[in-house]
């Protein structure tokens, strides 16, 4: 017991103890610099909000982590490193136990308020235990049976009374009344979600090799070298060992035995290579792909609103291309590099000498004109490529437009064109693609046999001369085979890298952090009658390709309760004010406060989730999932079930309790491109629930009742007026 209470840390520490677990972790070696937090900020989303500054501050990311109770030694075993949340039951005192009923609610009696939660700091798990940090300094090893039970501790503490109750009736004793008292627990609590962990880890922003460091890719990658170049030099061996006991004339079986044993120990090798490969592969492709999706997301909405769903489709399956042809010939390459120079060092002790490798260095140039040559007629094919598959998509999503607008024998004018230079460009690549794997490796070795042609001229030749000569035009054919088809990979994965390198530049953007001031101040933002809710002030809005903006001196104040409507032409910037308001684009100047507060200050989370919105219908999507899962894309998931209620209710109010009764699995119900199709009207009442449920204190909704009817629109306008705390709705006139 004293060891666990001398390995948590207290509640005004908590970002001496994000720091300390960082160092500890080797994730950051940064300093901390925070104010204390204040006792009363106990609620769990202040903490997790001070959490994830705290690690953001350091270049981190602290993720949030919720477990059903049943898996909760799982979650331990597998999450560090981590902060782990300790509540402290409030001292209770039990209802007598002849008073017990196991259907009662409510078991005990509050006798005090919830003492301050503490912090476990987690930094590595071997089996049953778990390694912490104190405050202290000093790493020790818990049972990780105590921290379950200390973070269980809570959620067990009103049904315990009820089953040690039941268990005193029963007249169980020892190990076996513990042990049924753990079933019964599990039975009755193992749906119950347990909120307590924060895992700690790399943003996968920072800079890619200190990811594949703190991952282990590095350590994997001088491990493969190592390898490689230890297996490559038995393979040189074993063939130094057969010349020299051919030339030497000393086969006997001795000799021979020894070679053989070179040769065996080679198979090892060759197989710790092949699974170091493999692991490497597996390792960097996943960061790789990770950082790509993580600059998906952290992309602007104006930098991808220019670009077609083909040009996107058509990027993201280069990013593919990027992770296979990449790591695949990265290594192909470095190993092909790696035996060049071998090969070089053994043309220069041959017969062949310096004109030998001055042959070698001049094939070299030709090798590397010829690739260039190859990879720029591999990028104007990849374009070609491209220019297809965003063709083909836009086509496919307009098909509806193009059967009615366009005639019939006109929809295949412009493929065949596309098709025609496809077919041009490709012809052209495989023409270079044939020189480059003939002439790379056939003709090195008419040139290097001519090599030795002087040699044999001047009658200088001796026997090991020319054994080693042509072992190094043998080995620079080998290697020039291995760098050949390394570049055919490489330059694969140089023209895809050229299409996705926004989104892997995007996700390493540095966003500057508030003050630490500024965030306590965002935890005493509560709504109070009277107070502005939003005030904005001289507000202006410039597009990148428009000279004139937008917006232009657009002030307003909303306070809570108030019901406003916004009505003007079209493209007189009702929109982009709606996206301003709920943080999806920044004002090119001007002053925009949320409850006294500016978005750096809230944070972008915090804002959006006071300000929700439901955008113009073409900007709004019903995602490929449940049904459920569209409705409850701003809260929580998996959801518990009174969320589920609450989104059955809010869709009965607005009229689509039909559409539930139609659907055979009713919320859980598939909908989107592949499952249950929804009206237009039907999408139009589902943006405005999945608004409605984000409980903001702020909802825009921008032309959300263009398309219902006058009946559903009076019940969905009652709906909105009765649930949003404060509302603007944005409409033509």
């Amino acid at each position: 017991m004293e060891r666990f209470e001398s390995s948590c840390w207290p509640l005004d520490q908590l970002s001496e103890a994000v720091e300390a677990l960082a160092r500890g972790a080797r994730l950051s070696r940064q300093s901390l610099e925070l104010p204390q937090l204040p006792a009363s900020l106990q609620k769990r989303e202040d903490v997790g909000i001070w959490i994830g500054y705290a690690a953001a501050r350091l270049g981190l990311e602290a993720e949030p982590v919720e477990t059903p109770y049943a898996d909760l030694a799982a979650m331990v075993r597998d999450c560090a490193p981590a902060v782990l949340r300790i509540d402290v039951p409030p001292d209770l005192e039990p209802v007598a136990a002849e008073s017990l009923d196991p259907t009662e609610s409510q078991l005990l009696a509050l006798k005090s308020q919830p003492r301050a939660p503490r912090f476990l700091l987690l930094l590595r798990t071997r089996r049953a235990r778990v390694q912490t940090l104190g405050p202290d300094g000093e790493r020790r090893w818990l049972p990780l049976a105590r921290v379950r039970d200390a973070l269980a501790g809570p959620l067990e503490a009103p049904v315990r009374p009820q089953v040690e109750a039941l268990l005193e009736r029963v007249g169980l004793q020892g190990r076996q009344r513990e042990r049924t008292a753990r079933l019964l627990l599990r039975e009755r609590l193992a749906g119950m979600p347990v909120a307590c962990c924060w895992l700690l880890r790399l943003s996968p922003g920072a800079p890619f090799w200190q990811q594949a460091r703190v991952s282990g890719e590095l350590k994997v990658a001088w491990q493969l070298i190592s390898m490689h170049i230890l297996s490559h030099g038995l393979m040189l061996l074993s063939w130094a060992m057969l010349g020299h006991g051919i030339l030497a004339d000393t086969l006997d079986f001795g000799y021979m035995s020894a070679w053989a044993l070179v040769l065996l120990s080679g198979i090892p090798l060759r197989l710790r290579l092949v699974w170091l490969q493999g692991k490497l592969a597996i390792g960097l492709g996943g960061l790789l792909k990770q950082r790509l999706l993580h600059g998906a997301l952290s992309l602007e909405p104006e930098e991808t609103r220019h670009l077609g769903a083909g040009q996107l489709m058509g990027r993201v399956m280069e990013s593919e291309a990027v992770t296979s042809l990449a790591l695949g010939g990265g290594f192909q390459s470095v190993f092909g590099l790696m035996e060049l120079a071998a090969a070089a060092a053994v043309l220069w002790m041959g017969a062949g000498g310096a004109l030998h490798l001055l042959l070698f260095g001049l094939w070299m140039v030709v090798v590397g004109v010829l690739s260039w040559r190859y990879v720029r007629s591999r990028w104007r094919w990849t374009d070609a490529r491209l220019d297809l598959t965003h063709d083909l998509v836009e086509r496919m999503i307009g098909n509806r437009t193009r059967l009615v607008q366009e005639a019939r024998e006109a929809w295949h004018t412009e493929e065949d064109g596309q098709l025609d230079r496809y077919v041009l460009v490709s012809r052209r690549m495989d023409r270079l693609q044939a020189l480059v794997g003939a002439l790379f490796s056939r003709g090195w070795m008419v040139l290097g046999l001519l090599g030795l042609g002087p040699a044999l001229a001047a009658g200088a030749l001796n026997p090991a001369g020319l054994a080693v000569g042509l072992g190094g035009v043998l080995l620079a054919d080998k290697a020039l085979a291995s760098v050949t088809g390394g570049i055919s990979q490489l330059s694969g994965a140089l023209i895809a890298w050229d299409k996705v390198r926004f989104m892997f530049a995007a996700a390493g953007r540095a966003s500057e952090l508030p003050t630490a001031e500024q965030v306590l101040a965002g935890f005493g933002g509560q709504e109070h009658d009277g107070q502005v809710l939003l005030d904005a002030s001289d507000l202006v809005f410039r597009y990148a390709d428009r000279p004139e903006p937008v917006l232009r001196a657009c002030s307003l104040k909303i306070s809570p309760g108030e019901r406003i409507l916004l009505e003007g032409p079209s493209g007189g910037g009702k929109s982009t004010l709606a996206s301003i308001l709920v943080g999806l684009r920044a004002p090119s100047s001007g002053l925009l406060l949320l409850h006294g507060l500016d978005r750096h200050s809230l944070g972008p989370e915090r804002w959006r989730r006071w300000v929700a919105a439901a955008p113009q219908f073409h900007e709004n999507h019903v995602l490929t999932h449940t049904f459920a899962f569209n409705l409850l894309m701003g809260r929580r998931w998996p959801p518990e079930q009174k969320d589920l209620e609450e989104a059955e209710q809010l869709c009965e109010e607005l009229g689509l309790r039909p559409l539930l009764e139609r659907m055979p699995s009713g919320l859980n119900q598939m909908v989107g491109e592949t499952g249950w199709q929804l009206s237009h009207g039907e999408k139009s009442r589902l943006y405005l629930a999945r608004a409605l449920l984000q409980n903001a204190r702020l909802l825009v909704l921008d032309e959300s009742f263009a398309a219902l009817d006058p009946e559903s629109l009076k019940l969905c306008l009652s709906t909105v007026l009765r649930r949003a705390p404060t509302l603007m709705v944005i409409a033509h006139p």
